[in-house]
């Protein structure tokens, strides 16, 4: 097996806001689907051996992680703390740049706002303003439609100077810049 496969399995888990398949996880990993189930057996074995506050769960091919049962109460309390209060500053920019510039990979919201999104866009998920979907092997995000009606808009082109913000050529050119085109 690869060295620190499991590390990486794990962090791939960890910054994924949605399971993965152990397909996908050996493409990103460049390596046999079987050295991947391996490398997830290992690390399901350990958050057991150490009693972790996280554990695997595997259906079918799909892997994710999620908090242990025992830990649930109190981390619903703290989501919920999370997905009903104020959005924050960096909630509203990642929130933005998905309206006016979807559909938006995680590394394009990063270019643009220039920090790491992953938590941020999980939360968003969790309060149901943007949603992902998979498009030429990458994910890409986007306001909800139940997010643009609670605005009282019935398409993205409907929001104030969207047609400015989308194809904004400084934006375009940052991109250009970030993917080194």
């Amino acid at each position: 097996m690869k060295k620190n496969l499991v590390e990486k399995i794990e962090s791939l888990l960890f910054a994924s806001p949605h399971p993965l398949t152990v397909k996908r996880l050996a493409s990103l990993l460049e390596c046999d689907p079987d050295e991947v189930t391996v490398g997830i057996r290992e690390l399901q074995e350990g958050y057991r051996a150490r009693a972790a506050g996280v554990r695997l769960n595997q259906v079918g091919n799909e892997v994710e992680i999620v908090t242990a049962p025992e830990h649930a109460e109190l981390v619903r309390g703290f989501v919920k703390d999370e997905t009903t209060g104020e959005l924050t500053r960096p909630q509203l920019e990642t929130l933005s740049v998905a309206a006016y510039r979807a559909p938006v990979t995680k590394a394009e919201i990063e270019a643009i706002r220039g920090v790491n999104c992953g938590l941020i866009l999980r939360n968003l998920m969790i309060r149901g303003l943007i949603t992902s979907e998979e498009m030429s092997g990458e994910t890409r995000y986007r306001i909800s439609l139940e997010f643009l009606r609670h605005l009282g808009f019935s398409s993205p082109q409907e929001l104030p100077e969207y047609e400015r913000f989308h194809g904004s050529e400084v934006i375009e050119a940052l991109l250009s810049g970030a993917k080194g085109i």
